[in-house]
């Protein structure tokens, strides 16, 4: 710990003639080797604490600025060693600036009474009207605010909640503020009562107010111009920037809010990003992303979102009020003008084209396309599942987790096949079945929760789910034998039982966290018996997402049994080696449909606009200059790659299961 001493008279004398002046010099302390030379027209106010100043700034351009306090007003605080603070019009009051902070060119830097620094604040989020608050801090959770969110018919785990999260905040409150080490505040307006973690920069914000910006030197946090955050939460990671507007907002790790969006009484966690639109009351799960003008998200709850230029949802076309939401499964994807009437429920990795009002349920049949056709909603099932874009979308995610701190608050699962989505699949299938088993209108038509089915497309949706179970089967089974040493048909069916029955059942999609719902009343009735506290309950969430493939196989377990007709105890070598091939058989089907599906990225259409002013030739070199071509296309050459791999494992496995005895 540092110690402290009064100013001697001949440092006061100095200060003094540098134009500084204080209130009480006696209540000025400062370090022991203290030295006045680097002060200037300074005044103290309230207790002040002094560090010692000896680093030189070197600033873009070669400028060089010794650290040291110059023309502020500095008011009961206690500044750090090698801090430069320079130009503040107004003052800075009530705050602990720790070593190595630049702060220059600021309007006011203030902490005024007892505040949370933003824990606590309650979000309105979903429903503008109240009914679903979160009360935000700062290691806030996704899945911890799903339960938050649509649990309430559990009020008693939600009132627990609650509890533990004004607890904590209790504990963050503070008339004193903290700007940790090496932070950067220049060209900025007022900060007021805002903790501001190490490694933060702030240039050119207009005002902040309220907010926690809990930055470090793994994942800094970025504020840029213009920018004005009131009642608020930055996670590590985060930038906002270019005149962004935020109130009432927890923002999660590694997520970018850029370029004029406005976010209100909204929850945004990891890697999303906004810019250009707007955001009202959303639940924004991991990787929800709008980059365009005129994009309204409101009252709805997405994850792994990909809105289009001018998407909008409404809900308010009630004489009662805003009351209505709406929920888009994780993948959902929206078109250009795209519109959404709340409620409505949109399936898990379904394109979104055109105008719905009709208030859509399409959560049982995902991988669909809803479009609009003559004021009607047309839904096309499966459809994604051949799409290449839906490919893509599940291997870039990983690739663009923005994530640096080594403590991650949301557990992500990036799965595309999960006992989620294939129980989707599976009601997909009853649901398609019972609709074929009834008579289509005169058009040939279903009508399903507000939607029209054509009788081809449900019959196609039927195929193409089947090939994504069989293929989602035959990837946990080929994963629970690949690479073991199978000798009998005693150790293969060890290998294939299970000692735990947790995953059976429901599961559920916690924005980013995919369980079984079991074990998800298991955390619920845990936390109502007064057994947790905020961090157990992050602990559990991580054991689920840890434990994701131990409770996936035990889902998959019965379902492989029904298909075979038999318990694991009694299975034979040959069901194995039928399911295997059956998972080849799959795969190779849908790998071919993707790469269909890529071919047309290059045909005549897809060249139109190429090769300016020239003939064929030249349009075919101008877009194979710029694209590639088909047969060297990455993409491509990987899904050829796929089949392969794949197909080689398979004839390799069952090769050696027809020696087991």
């Amino acid at each position: 710990m540092s110690t402290y001493r009064q100013l001697l008279d001949k440092e006061i004398a100095t200060l003094l003639v540098y134009g500084c002046s204080a209130e009480d010099w006696k209540r000025v302390l400062v370090a022991e080797d203290f030295s006045p030379k680097f002060f200037n027209n300074t005044h103290f106010s309230g207790t002040v604490y002094l560090g010692t100043y000896d680093k030189v700034y070197e600033l873009p351009g070669g400028v060089k600025k010794h650290s040291g306090i110059y023309n502020c007003q500095i008011h009961n605080c206690k500044v750090g060693n090698d801090v430069l603070i320079d130009k503040v019009n107004n003052y800075i009051a009530n705050y602990d600036i720790e070593d190595e902070c630049y702060i220059e060119n600021v309007n006011l830097l203030y902490v005024d009474g007892s505040t949370t620094f933003g824990n606590g604040v309650k979000v309105p989020v979903l429903n503008e009207a109240g009914g679903r608050e979160v009360p935000i801090y700062d290691r806030l959770s996704a899945p911890l605010a799903y339960m938050m969110v649509l649990y309430r018919h559990r009020p008693q785990m939600i009132q627990k909640v609650e509890e533990m999260i004004e607890a904590y905040a209790f504990l963050q409150k503070s008339d004193r503020g903290t700007i940790g080490r090496n932070v950067k505040i220049v060209n900025s307006g007022v900060i007021k009562n805002v903790r501001v973690g190490a490694f933060a920069k702030i240039q050119g914000a207009s005002l902040l107010t309220n907010g926690t910006i809990n930055s470090n030197a793994e994942a800094p946090v970025f504020i840029g111009s213009g920018v004005k955050c009131n009642d608020f939460i930055l996670s590590s990671g985060v930038t906002v920037n270019d005149s962004t507007l935020v109130s009432r907002c927890f923002v999660g790790q590694g997520s970018i809010l850029d370029k004029h969006y406005s976010a209100l009484d909204s929850l945004f966690f990891s890697n999303c990003q906004g810019m250009h639109g707007e955001a009202t009351a959303v639940f924004a799960g991991p990787y929800t992303v709008s980059h365009h003008k005129a994009t309204l998200l409101i009252a709805g709850m997405f994850s792994f979102l990909n809105a289009g230029s001018g998407s909008n949802q409404s809900n308010h076309m009630y004489k009662l009020g805003p009351i209505h939401q709406g929920i888009a499964c994780r993948g959902a994807k929206t078109t250009s003008d795209s519109y959404l009437l709340w409620p409505a429920k949109i399936g898990a990795f379904t394109l979104v084209m055109g105008r719905h009002t009709q208030h859509s349920d399409t959560s049982d049949l995902p991988f669909s396309y809803l479009i609009e056709n003559g004021n009607q909603s047309y839904l096309v099932p499966a459809v994604n599942l051949r799409s290449v874009g839906t490919i893509r979308d599940a291997q870039k995610w990983p690739k663009r987790d923005n994530r640096k701190d080594t403590v991650l608050l949301d557990p992500i699962n990036f799965n595309l096949l999960s006992p989620f989505t294939i129980q989707q699949m599976m009601n997909g299938i009853a649901v398609l079945e019972n609709l074929l088993s009834t008579a289509p209108d005169e058009k040939g038509e279903y009508l399903y929760n507000n939607c029209k089915i054509r009788k081809s497309s449900a019959q196609k949706g039927i195929e193409l789910y089947q090939l994504a179970i069989c293929k989602f089967l035959g990837n946990s089974l080929i994963a629970h034998i690949k690479d073991k040493s199978i000798h009998s048909l005693v150790q293969l069916r060890e290998l294939l039982a299970t000692h735990s029955d947790k995953g059976l059942g429901h599961w559920v999609d916690m924005s980013g966290l995919i369980a079984p719902l079991t074990e998800v009343n298991r955390l619920m009735d845990e936390i109502e018996g007064d057994d947790m506290n905020l961090g157990s309950i992050q602990s559990f969430l991580n054991e689920m997402n840890a434990h994701f493939y131990d409770y996936q196989w035990q889902w998959v377990r019965p379902h492989l049994e029904k298909r075979w007709g038999k318990s694991i105890a009694e299975v034979g070598v040959e069901e194995v080696v039928t399911t295997i091939q059956q998972w080849k058989e799959s795969v190779v089907k849908l790998d071919q449909l993707i790469y269909d599906d890529a071919k047309k990225e290059f045909d005549l259409d897809a060249k139109i606009g190429f090769g300016a002013d020239g003939d064929e030739a030249a349009k075919q070199q101008d877009f194979e200059n710029v694209r590639g071509s088909f047969e060297k296309n990455p993409f491509v050459l990987e899904v050829l790659q796929h089949i392969e791999r794949k197909s080689a494992l398979a004839d390799k496995l069952v090769a050696e299961l027809k020696e087991v005895k």
